[in-house]
């Protein structure tokens, strides 16, 4: 039963540390405003799916028909549009904005994104090749890759032979990785250990397809709808038991209070009984 992941921001990199007091380096990623923009839906598209959006663009950088999409929507423009595969019942509304809530501490994601771009590189450092001799018998060729081929037979460099070439700028998976915290106020993931990308790169965080789900997830997902009626919900039970209380002890203090009065009437009307002369005493 699978549902939807979050697309989020690289921030950059830190260090946590644990109840035990141990040092975590951690990924910090940030939701951007994630919204559900659009829906594919299996008699339309032939597959079910939630586009989501993240990061505010400015309108004049937008095409007219996306203007018109997102307007449609009821969503700000977006920078990025990711789609995300689901299944039917995990379905997500137009609209609706995720919260870091979505993962949970402790639970295990796979993180997609594009390596940070290194230029062409040579096979020493984009292949870990050993390279050539650093003394005598090379001349100035101390980290060329060497022979490439064979003879006359094949006479040819067989594709997919490990050269020198353009390094990085790939996309990539990490799986496994550890959400170490999240912080549902200002929208931050924190990730333990490294993403694919550089600082400001999209990442797309999804459960990890590997392992089972870990217990406690919420379906279909974690929307910030969802919170805001959870906080209205725990305030209305809040102010409901503070009214409870209130009238509690005001009951209370009604009833000490009536107590006090029938004791001094009580104690009243014992003296005027006292103060009374007593019939068939002495002139």
């Amino acid at each position: 039963m699978s549902r939807t992941g979050l697309l989020a921001k690289k921030l950059g990199m830190t260090h946590v540390y644990d109840d035990a007091g141990n040092h975590i380096p951690v990924t910090v990623v940030s939701l951007e405003g994630c919204q559900v923009v659009a829906q594919k839906t299996m008699e339309k598209d032939g597959y079910t799916a939630v586009q989501l959006g993240a990061g505010e663009a400015k309108p004049k950088r937008v095409s007219k028909a996306e203007r018109e999409r997102f307007a449609k929507a009821k969503v700000t423009p977006k920078q990025k549009l990711v789609e995300f595969r689901v299944a039917e019942e995990n379905m997500i509304a137009v609209g609706e904005e995720f919260i870091a809530g979505h993962f949970l501490p402790g639970q295990k994601v796979d993180v997609s994104g594009i390596t940070v771009g290194k230029g062409f590189a040579g096979a020493m450092k984009r292949h870990n090749f050993g390279g050539l001799r650093a003394t005598h018998g090379v001349s100035i060729s101390h980290r060329s890759h060497g022979s490439t081929g064979q003879c006359q037979d094949p006479g040819k460099v067989f594709k997919g032979k490990k050269m020198a070439g353009h390094m990085g700028a790939v996309r990539r998976t990490n799986q496994n990785l550890e959400i170490a915290r999240v912080d549902n106020d200002e929208g931050l993931v924190l990730i333990k250990g490294a993403t694919p990308g550089a600082k400001g790169a999209w990442l797309e965080i999804r459960d990890a397809v590997k392992l089972p789900a870990m217990e406690g997830l919420i379906y279909p997902a974690a929307t910030l709808a969802d919170k805001r009626a959870a906080e209205k919900a725990a305030e209305e039970a809040e102010a409901a038991a503070a009214a409870e209380a209130e009238a509690e002890a005001k009951r209370i203090a009604e009833e000490r209070q009536a107590a006090m009065d029938a004791a001094d009437a009580e104690v009243a009307e014992g003296g005027s009984d006292d103060a009374k002369p007593e019939e068939g005493g002495d002139a």
